[in-house]
C-alpha cells in the first residue's frame, strides 16, 4: 500500500493545513470523531492512545475519567492541541507528543485501547502503523480506525483514482482501498459501520488477537 507519501512531505502538508484544519474538516468530520468515543465505550481507568492526534478536535469528546495520550507527526497540529487541551482544561490528556506512528517510543502493551482517526490514508506504510498499533495494544485490547476509502460511487471513485498520482501533495491517498487495507495488515474487523455526512467514512473495530508483523519484513525508509 506504500508509499506514494512520505514523512517529510506529510510533515510540510499538515504544516500548511494546520491554521485552517479545524474550519475544513472540524465539524464535517467530527460525527466520526464522537460515533469512534462512544463505540469505544471507555471504562474508568483506562489508557487511551490516539494516533494522529491532530489539532486535538476529539480531545474534548472522551470520559475525564480515562487517560489519553495522543501522538503526531506535526508539531504545528500538536501545537494546536495542547492550546485546545489548555482551553478545556483536559486533565486527563497526560501526553500529547511529536513521533512517527510506524516507529512507536512507547512499550509494548501499553494501552487498552488504540485509535486512529483520519490516519491510515496519510501514513506511507499503513501496514507499519498497524503493526505498531497491535504492539503497543494490550493483547485484547481494542483498535479502532476512521477513515475516508476508496468510494464504491462510480463517478466519485473515477474522481478519487484520478486524483490518486497527487497523493504526495495532498498528503493522503484519495483511492484508499478498504478491503486492500483489512487483507495486507490482517485485521480481524469485528464491526464496520459508515460514519460522518453522506457516509464519507467508514468506522472499522477489531481486536488485538493477531501478532504483529516484524519490523524487517517492511522496506525502511529514508532518513529514519
Amino acid at each position: 500500500m506504500g508509499a506514494d507519501v512520505d514523512i517529510r512531505t506529510i510533515e510540510q502538508t499538515y504544516r500548511r493545513y494546520a491554521r485552517i484544519y479545524d474550519f475544513c474538516f472540524g465539524a464535517v468530520f467530527q460525527p466520526g470523531r464522537k460515533a469512534i468515543v462512544d463505540r469505544m465505550a471507555c471504562s474508568p481507568g483506562e489508557r487511551i492512545l490516539e494516533v494522529g492526534v491532530g489539532t486535538g478536535l476529539s480531545l474534548p469528546l472522551y470520559p475525564e475519567d480515562v487517560s489519553i495520550t495522543g501522538i503526531d507527526i506535526s508539531r504545528d497540529m500538536l501545537d494546536k492541541a495542547e492550546a485546545r487541551k489548555k482551553r478545556w482544561g483536559l486533565n486527563n490528556v497526560i501526553q500529547l507528543t511529536q513521533m512517527d506512528a510506524e516507529d512507536m517510543e512507547f512499550d509494548d502493551d501499553s494501552f487498552d485501547k488504540v485509535v486512529a482517526m483520519y490516519v491510515a490514508s496519510v501514513v506511507p506504510y499503513p501496514e507499519r502503523l498497524v503493526d505498531e498499533m497491535r504492539r503497543v495494544c494490550k493483547p485484547d485490547g481494542q483498535i479502532i480506525f476512521v477513515n475516508h476509502f476508496h468510494s464504491r460511487n462510480p463517478l466519485v471513485g473515477r474522481i478519487e483514482s484520478l486524483l490518486a498520482p497527487l497523493s504526495k501533495q495532498l498528503g493522503f491517498r484519495p483511492d484508499f482501498s478498504l478491503e486492500r487495507f483489512i487483507g495486507e495488515t490482517g485485521l480481524d474487523a469485528m464491526a464496520m459501520h459508515p460514519v460522518n455526512l453522506f457516509n464519507f467514512c467508514t468506522m472499522l473495530e477489531a481486536r488485538n488477537n493477531k501478532p504483529f508483523s516484524s519490523r524487517g519484513d517492511l522496506p525502511i525508509l529514508a532518513g529514519r
